[in-house]
Parts: C-alpha cells; sequence; structure tokens
C-alpha cells in the first residue's frame, strides 16, 4: 500500500482514533491502527480496544497502491504531532514495516499483518437520525454521575431511551443521579424504540466526535452493540448489560422547600470553603436559616472556612450535609444560569435543577452526608 494525505487531516483523525486504543496493551495488536484504502480517494484509519470501535475516513491526496497496514497508534500519533506541514506519504514495505516521509523527515515503523487485527462489526439496521448537539448536551449533563468503581458494573454508563415521546439520558453512582430529558425530538429515519446502557467510556469519545459537529448524526443498534456515525466517522460500542436502577423511585416527590441561587456565585462559595474540607469525604454544610445560607466546612488539621450568601429563603431553620464535589460538578454544567434547590430536611435527598429548564428537562438529585 502506498499513498498521500494532508498533516492536518492526519493529525486530526488520529486524535480521534488513539483515543480508543488499548493503553494496557493485553492483546498487543489493539495497541496498533488498522489503515486501509477505500475507493479510489479515500484512506480509513481504525482503532479498537474489542469494546469501543471508531473508524474514521479522510480524502488522500494520492493513492498510488491500494491496500492496508497496520502501525502502532500512539508512536504514529507523536509523530503526526510533530511533522511539518506538508503532505505525509506512507508506504508499506514487503516485510509489514511501513515508511513514513514528510519533507526531509523519514521515519520506518514496525508493522503487523492486517489478519492479526480484529473484524469490525457490520451493521444491516436502518438507522435513527438525531441532531449532534441533544447528545452532546446529554452527554455533558450527565456523565460526570457516572460511578468509577469497576464494580458496579450496570452504573459504569448511562441509561439511554429514545421513544415516541422524546429523548433521556440518566446516570448515578449511588450517591447522585442526572436525569435530563428533551420531548418531541425531531427524528428522521427508524421509530424504533432505543432503550440500552451506554458506557462511560464511549460516551466520553462521542463527545469529542460531537464537538463543533451540528448536522444529524445517525445512531441504530443490534444485538450487541451501539453505533453512531458523525459525518466521516463511526463509533461502535458494545452496550452494557444488567438493571438499571429504577431511577424514578429515587427522584424526591416531597421536597417542599425551595430556594433560589445565582450558580456563579453559589459555585464560587463552594470552591473557597471546600478548601478547608476534608480530603476525603469533602464535606459541606448547608445551614438555612430566613434570608441567608452559610456554608462551612472544617478539616481537624488544618482549621475551618464559612461564607454567607443572602436568599430569598423564609422556611425553617435546616442543616444539610453534601460532598462539595458533588456539587460543583453539577454547577460547572449550569454555568451562569439561577438555581433551585429543593428538599425536604436535612435527612432526605435534595435536589437541583435550572429555574429556567428551556429546552431540556435537567435534574440533578444528591444524597446528604453525615456531618
Amino acid at each position: 500500500m502506498q499513498f498521500v494525505v494532508s498533516k492536518q487531516n492526519l493529525q486530526k483523525e488520529l486524535g480521534f482514533v488513539q483515543g480508543v486504543v488499548e493503553k494496557k496493551n493485553t492483546i498487543p495488536v489493539l495497541s496498533n491502527i488498522l489503515i486501509e484504502s477505500v475507493g479510489e480517494s479515500t484512506v480509513r484509519i481504525t482503532g479498537t480496544d474489542l469494546d469501543v470501535t471508531i473508524r474514521c475516513d479522510m480524502d488522500a491526496e494520492e493513492i498510488t497502491t491500494p491496500g492496508s497496514m497496520c502501525v502502532q497508534a500512539r508512536k504514529l500519533f507523536e509523530i503526526a504531532r510533530l511533522l511539518p506541514d506538508a503532505p505525509v506519504s506512507f508506504k508499506k514495505e514487503d516485510n509489514e514495516w511501513v515508511t513514513v516521509k514528510c519533507d526531509r523527515a523519514r521515519f520506518k515503523m514496525v508493522g503487523v499483518a492486517r489478519d492479526a487485527f480484529p473484524e469490525v462489526p457490520a451493521f444491516k439496521s436502518a438507522p435513527t437520525k438525531i441532531q449532534a448537539g441533544v447528545i452532546k448536551t446529554f452527554i455533558d449533563r450527565t456523565i460526570f454521575a457516572i460511578t468509577q468503581e469497576e464494580s458496579r458494573y450496570t452504573l459504569s454508563g448511562a441509561k439511554f431511551v429514545l421513544d415516541d415521546t422524546g429523548a433521556r439520558m440518566v446516570t448515578t453512582d449511588g450517591h447522585r443521579l442526572a436525569f435530563v430529558e428533551k420531548k418531541n425530538i425531531a427524528r428522521n429515519g427508524s421509530k424504533e424504540t432505543i432503550d440500552t446502557l451506554i458506557p462511560r467510556k464511549t460516551l466520553a469519545e462521542l463527545t469529542k466526535l460531537t464537538a463543533g459537529f451540528d448536522d444529524e448524526i445517525s445512531l441504530g443498534m443490534d444485538e450487541n452493540h451501539i453505533y453512531f456515525q458523525v459525518g466521516p466517522r463511526l463509533l461502535i460500542s458494545r452496550m452494557l448489560y444488567g438493571q438499571f436502577p429504577n431511577y424514578e423511585m429515587v427522584m424526591p416527590k416531597n421536597n417542599d422547600k425551595s430556594v433560589e441561587f445565582n450558580s456563579s456565585l453559589l459555585n464560587l462559595a463552594i470552591r473557597r470553603v471546600a478548601l478547608m474540607a476534608d480530603e476525603r469525604s469533602h464535606a459541606i454544610r448547608f445551614h438555612l436559616e430566613p434570608n441567608q445560607l452559610v456554608i462551612s466546612s472544617q478539616n481537624a488539621e488544618e482549621g475551618e472556612a464559612n461564607e454567607t450568601l443572602a436568599t430569598e429563603y423564609a422556611g425553617d431553620v435546616t442543616d444539610i450535609g453534601f460532598n462539595a464535589q458533588y456539587l460543583q460538578e453539577f454547577l460547572n454544567v449550569v454555568g451562569d444560569a439561577k438555581v433551585a434547590f429543593e428538599f425536604k430536611d436535612g435527612n432526605s435527598q435534595a435536589q437541583l435543577h435550572p429555574s429556567e429548564n428551556g429546552d431540556y428537562d435537567y435534574k440533578y438529585v444528591v444524597m446528604p452526608m453525615r456531618i
């Protein structure tokens, strides 16, 4: 195989693909990417860790000899980043090695046989089309609440539902829950209901693919995989299996007290007070009394902090403990909006949501901490 591509295209597409490449090297071939010619003027790059696969198509300046090659993903990405702004030529040698030339730079890379690279799943189902911005908003507003504990398998992704009423995404780690919904979504293609668990890594890669992409994306499923076509790039992922918790049971039904905050002011106050919180628990205290909220923290080894925010609260005096990090992650996503904070007492889950939801119904439920 022999071809020439632009340095910018090469670096851009390698940036997408190398994110999924196996880092632990448990199966050596998975640290490689497959590069192959498609038709007369397209070069396709594929990377996989067997759970998530990304395939990117890019225009070639010239394809002299069609074919395929497999080379080290991370090393090629490092090379591409440092190459001068000039056409890059690739040539596969007889021994599977690959020669890369750009201007006066020349590299020889060890390659592996095409047969060693895993086959990518193929799809026959008619895809559903949905705006990329909807998917990106869903992920941005929920991904931070996915558990980091590998043992909690069914919580290590997001529940995603797309049906006649609209779409929603839910994530939880057992201590907090993020829920976002958009009604009456315009969708083309297949009208099949999609109800699945999407792994965290897939969501993170999908965020990169949809950044700056304003068109529709196609998505579809087979028995084991879900796929997303984002322009010339295809992401294929295994789905998670298992019973996702009944999130509707967790949503508080009788939070009768409510107070509104400016999200940015509350976020900054929590960040300052959290500097003196315990480094393991990140515990802070909310002390609500008429017309003000006092946020405080203390650490036996370092000291204490408190900050007062004026509010229009008129209810009973209430103390609630929270993990500061959980609140900050929600407030970071909300930005400058007004936020409603709803609660029942110091021992029940609190709910936060933007005061004006706009096109999206966005709720965030947090369990209190004992302090």
